[in-house]
């Protein structure tokens, strides 16, 4: 595929992330770190960056990791943070110049045909920013270019919808309300596109990189506090497949549809919260 041809493609995910899902993304910043960061921890210990290292985060959005792998590098090392989404990428740009990091920097472009330097990475990293390549082999050859040989890649992707209640819950609530779906494709650019770890080693393996290795990680995710429900059902009903779902719902059936969510969601509301199960593929490999 052509540059040209891959901007095309992208162009559908890259307005999206610079219109809808962006305001929601910004506004709800603090509160997806605070979702995230359990699975955030997880893939920054198994990435390991070091100092000295120079890392791509791809798919960064409003910075929390871009700001977690600079302090870890440190002040010798460098971090280059790439984003489609202008509004997530300004974000990201006050928190990295709130913490004075002279070593981060965000670059707004499509990671999928951005001509990065050739190799001078030590650390592709990304959580859950890699899904929604269009042409993914293509996208992660481009990537593999900008390593040094023997360099590393290390994302986080959703495992499948059935073990991600977090998702799979409130989806299913609402869906009972709403008009029938078209047939899901499992390979569609979107959240669950790496669903299939044995897809993933595939196209690794094409696009060059080495020792393709996926690892399965379940994680509670935290949704709100106790007695939130309203907090927690915003929230599922603004981030994930759902919100795409309801963006163009009329007023009426968009207040059933979330009814219906918290309604699901309050036999889970415990001592720690409404909290329910994700669960990841941690994918590693080498330049």
């Amino acid at each position: 595929m052509t540059d040209a041809a891959s901007q095309d493609g992208n162009a559908a995910q890259i307005a999206y992330w610079n219109d809808r899902a962006a305001v929601t993304w910004t506004a709800f910043q603090t509160h997806l770190d605070a979702v995230f960061a359990p699975l955030t921890a997880i893939a920054v210990k198994a990435a390991a960056p070091a100092p000295n290292e120079h890392v791509i985060d791809i798919g960064c959005g409003c910075g929390a990791t871009v700001l977690e792998l600079a302090r870890r590098v440190g002040p010798s090392g460098d971090v280059l943070g790439v984003d489609v989404s202008e509004p997530m990428a300004a974000r990201a740009r006050e928190r990295i110049a709130s913490e004075n990091l002279a070593n981060a920097h965000v670059l707004v472009s499509d990671a999928a045909t951005h001509d990065f330097p050739p190799g001078g990475a030590d650390l592709l990293f990304s959580r859950f920013g890699v899904m929604f390549f269009t042409d993914p082999t293509a996208a992660f050859a481009n990537l593999r270019r900008a390593m040094r040989p023997g360099g590393r890649l290390l994302f986080a992707c959703w495992r499948p919808l059935a073990d991600n209640a977090w998702f799979s819950l409130p989806l299913d609530a609402a869906l009972a309300l709403l008009p029938p779906q078209p047939p899901f494709d499992p390979h569609a650019p979107g959240p669950y596109a790496f669903a299939d770890a044995e897809r993933v080693r595939g196209i690794l393996t094409t696009a060059g990189w080495r020792d393709p290795d996926a690892v399965r990680h379940d994680v509670p995710m935290r949704l709100s506090g106790p007695g939130e429900r309203d907090k927690a059902t915003e929230f599922a009903t603004r981030v994930g497949p759902l919100a795409r779902l309801l963006a163009e719902a009329d007023p009426d059936l968009r207040a059933a549809a979330c009814q219906a969510v918290a309604t699901a969601l309050s036999p889970h509301d415990g001592v720690d919260g409404i909290t329910l199960q994700g669960s990841i593929w941690l994918v590693s490999a080498r330049a």
